[in-house]
């Protein structure tokens, strides 16, 4: 054989080779993402099961923890790649100088999914004083208490604070366990059909909420620096589906509301007011949202948690801020 022929026909094929090998790794690329049943994970899950993630040649691994810091721990291990997660639990290891993650989008803005509701009887936040309030500890859930008790002239002293685990609230809440309980959804709705409960805060009442729309857990899409290195078309692409997703939660509510009754298991008449009382974010709107205002009242909820000892020092947020994906 001509050896000019033989060494053409050879580069051909393996230039062939790589190409298919290429276009295989990125129609196969899996995605591991940190979930649960919050609101701010609605997105990564219909972009999964609705075939968004597919038409872009990707797919996931969707996998479910039980609070923001779970996740975050499992996001800087590189046990996943990509999580929403209370900005709560971010701010944490921001202020401990981890640098293993970027915040990338800002996927929603919530505001009467989360709250204190408490058992009959109580129906005031002053009613509170010497009661067991359960909450869970380094959560939004708990700077929420502490925004409230301030702003009605208490502290921490004034009431009980007893670290509960969220799923376990509405039983504590109906056995007697606590006298109010402050969580979010679906947690959250499970102790508001309690009978006689009454719901004394919303995070509409977070002063941080009140100017710049921002509430005390703001949700935050993050993901491991050495992934979005490694793939950063494929993270443009994920975030494509991704905000397709929230055009559906914002525009077609009634018709994926069912669809996610199945992660919730609330109700469609529950899993709809979710859906409606929850801004939805586009993806134009990521640079505003990642570089104006709302990144602003992230940086002043950074400072709050210092102010409440949640965290010891207030980190430069923007250094965590990644827009070169959107």
């Amino acid at each position: 054989m001509n050896r000019r022929f033989f060494l053409k026909t050879s580069a051909s094929v393996l230039a062939a080779s790589l190409l298919s090998q290429q276009a295989y790794a990125k129609k196969d690329l899996l995605v591991k993402y940190g979930g649960s049943a919050w609101l701010a994970h609605y997105p990564a899950y219909l972009a999964m099961t609705e075939g968004l993630l597919a038409k872009h040649q990707l797919s996931q691994d969707y996998q479910s923890f039980g609070t923001s810091s779970a996740r975050m721990s499992a996001l800087i291990s590189g046990n996943i790649d990509i999580a929403s997660t209370g900005a709560v639990s971010a701010l944490a290891l921001m202020a401990r100088g981890v640098k293993h993650f970027s915040i990338i989008a800002i996927p929603e803005s919530f505001g009467k999914v989360e709250g204190i509701v408490a058992r009959p009887g109580i129906t005031s936040i002053e009613q509170l004083k010497g009661k067991k309030i359960g909450v869970t500890f380094a959560s939004s859930s708990q700077l929420l208490v502490l925004d409230i008790l301030a702003q009605h002239g208490m502290t921490p002293d004034d009431v009980i604070l007893l670290n509960v685990p969220a799923p376990e609230l509405p039983s504590a809440l109906k056995s007697g366990q606590i006298d109010a309980s402050a969580t979010w959804t679906p947690y959250f709705e499970h102790t508001l059909k309690q009978e006689g409960a009454t719901l004394l805060a919303d995070d509409t009442q977070f002063k941080l909420y009140q100017s710049h729309n921002v509430p005390p857990g703001p949700d935050v899409l993050v993901v491991r620096n050495s992934f979005a290195k490694k793939y950063p078309e494929q993270l443009k692409a994920y975030l494509s589906a991704y905000f397709e997703a929230n055009t559906l939660l914002r525009e077609t509510p009634e018709k994926v509301a069912e669809k996610l009754s199945k992660l919730t298991n609330l109700s469609v008449e529950e899993q709809l007011s979710i859906l409606k009382g929850t801004d939805w974010f586009s993806l134009p709107q990521q640079k505003e949202l990642l570089t104006g205002k709302y990144a602003e009242g992230v940086q002043l909820l950074a400072d709050l948690l210092v102010q409440h000892k949640q965290i010891d020092k207030s980190p430069n947020v923007k250094e965590w801020i990644d827009t070169s994906f959107i």
